[in-house]
C-alpha cells in the first residue's frame, strides 16, 4: 500500500495543512524545507523544529496531521525561538503549560478531522499573538525567489550580524543555510515539474549540476537519483 501523504493551503497565510499515513515498518524521510510544524499523532501534541538534514516523520506507522508555518511565523505563534527546536521534535508540553496543552489534545482526540482542527487551533494561536517579524519574513520571502544573502540583508536594512542573530530566533539558523535550504527546495520541484537535473539546478540558482548534488548530500543525505527513485 506504501505511504499516503496530502497537502493544501492553510487559511493561515504562507501555512499548508497535511495528512500522512505510514505503514509499519517504514520512513517516511523529511527534507529540510526552513519551516516549522504543528504534529499531531492521535495521541500527542508535538512541534518539528527546523532541521539542517533529514529526518524521518517516523519509523512505527500510524496517522498523522500537521501544520507548516512558513519560515519564520512558528516562533511568534508557539513563543518559542526557532534555534532552540533546530533539528528536535518536542512535545508541545514541554513548552507551554500542562493545562492548555491538555484542553487542545482534548479537543484533537474529539475531532473528526484533525487536520482542521489543527488549522483552527493555529488560527486561534494567530489571534491572540502578535504578529511574526514582518522584517524576517520579508528577509525570507526574497530568499525564496533566489535572492542572496547581500540583497536580503540590504532590503531589511539589517547588517551582517544583526541579520544573523534574528535569523537565529526566527528561522532556527543563519540565512546562509536558510537560502541554501530553500534553493534545494526550488530545484527538487523543477526536477518534479519535468525539468532535467542540469537544468532545475541553474534555474534554482545553483553554480551547476555539481553544486545541486553536493547541496542534495549534505541537506539530504542521499542523492538525486536515489531521492527520486524513491518517490
Amino acid at each position: 500500500m506504501g505511504d499516503s501523504y496530502t497537502e493544501c493551503a492553510s487559511r493561515l497565510d504562507g501555512a499548508r495543512v497535511w495528512t500522512l499515513t505510514v505503514e509499519p515498518g517504514t520512513d517516511h524521510p523529511v527534507l529540510p524545507d526552513g519551516c516549522m510544524d504543528l504534529l499531531w499523532n492521535g495521541d500527542r501534541l508535538l512541534v518539528a523544529g527546523p532541521d539542517t538534514h533529514t529526518a524521518p516523520a517516523t519509523s512505527t506507522g500510524g496517522s498523522w496531521a500537521g501544520i507548516r508555518f512558513a519560515p519564520g511565523t512558528a516562533p511568534a505563534l508557539l513563543g518559542v525561538p526557532a534555534d532552540e527546536l533546530r533539528d528536535l521534535r518536542v512535545p508541545l508540553a514541554a513548552l507551554w503549560p500542562g493545562a492548555p496543552v491538555r484542553r487542545l489534545t482534548e479537543r484533537l482526540a474529539e475531532a473528526p478531522d484533525p487536520a482542521a482542527a489543527l488549522e483552527g487551533i493555529a488560527l486561534d494561536l494567530a489571534a491572540r499573538t502578535e504578529p511574526p517579524d514582518p522584517v524576517m519574513r520579508a528577509v525570507a520571502a526574497r530568499l525564496e525567489a533566489g535572492g542572496s544573502v547581500a540583497e536580503a540583508a540590504r532590503s531589511a536594512g539589517l547588517g551582517p550580524r544583526q541579520l544573523h542573530r534574528r535569523s537565529l530566533t526566527a528561522f532556527g539558523y543563519g540565512p546562509k543555510t536558510l537560502a541554501r535550504v530553500l534553493r534545494l527546495q526550488r530545484a527538487l520541484a523543477l526536477v518534479r515539474a519535468g525539468l532535467p537535473y542540469a537544468d532545475a539546478a541553474l534555474a534554482a540558482g545553483c553554480a551547476d549540476q555539481a553544486h545541486l548534488a553536493r547541496d542534495m548530500r549534505d541537506l539530504a543525505g542521499t542523492t538525486l537519483t536515489a531521492y527520486f527513485g524513491r518517490a
